[in-house]
């Protein structure tokens, strides 16, 4: 399997970047392609967080900035924070397991959805590759999206599962509630069949601010 994950893929540990608060962002340029016949428009740039747990970080925009759409993974917090994203980009949403009966109203367990020829498939709980959660095993061996999203573990994780041709993403928490040590994001591109472009920014301790 493909595998990248903030720490391994680069050769170093999270707390190689203690006592530092400068965002640090690692680039990724080889991501499984999927080819697809299909017409396609333009190339979207989407920006990826979960678990804020109610405090988004204000720098967050300037990192999203460039992008088309941010989608949430889940554990929002609070709708202020979707509704402060919204603000930004599009936004696409799903609830996850500490948010309150407002969120679940407006943002659904599961997003599944098609963009720029890429089958999404989007939830705050999923397990990992191979050890998916109950919840969706089944469903991922019988429809598998050609992308996977979930939060919830708190360990950022871009991996790719070459026995159900799925490319698995995880960005990790971007709040300051958990035992995560370093908060995180990810950047990446959708087009053509295709997820590249991959970029992991590092935002700070889970302390900082």
């Amino acid at each position: 399997m493909q595998r990248y994950r903030v720490g391994e893929v680069l050769g170093m540990e999270q707390a190689d970047n203690a006592g530092t608060h400068a965002p640090q962002i690692h680039r990724f340029e080889r991501v499984p392609p999927y080819p697809v016949n299909s017409a396609f428009l333009c190339p979207m740039r989407i920006g990826l967080l979960s678990d804020t747990h109610g405090w988004l970080d204000p720098r967050i925009q300037e990192h999203f900035a460039t992008c088309d759409e941010i989608w949430h993974a889940g554990d929002i917090g609070g709708l202020e924070v979707t509704e402060e994203l919204a603000r930004w980009k599009p936004l696409r949403a799903v609830h996850g397991n500490i948010d309150d009966g407002r969120s679940r109203l407006v943002h659904p367990e599961h997003q599944r959805f098609t963009i720029e020829g890429v089958r999404v498939w989007m939830t705050h709980i999923g397990g990992r590759p191979p050890r998916y959660d109950p919840e969706v095993i089944g469903e991922m061996r019988t429809s598998p999206p050609d992308l996977f999203i979930c939060g919830h573990s708190h360990i950022c994780l871009v991996q790719f599962d070459a026995k159900l041709n799925c490319l698995y993403m995880n960005p990790g928490a971007a709040g300051r509630h958990g035992w995560h040590t370093t908060r995180t994001i990810l950047r990446f591109t959708v087009h053509e069949g295709k997820m590249k472009d991959l970029e992991v920014v590092e935002l700070g301790k889970r302390g900082s601010s």
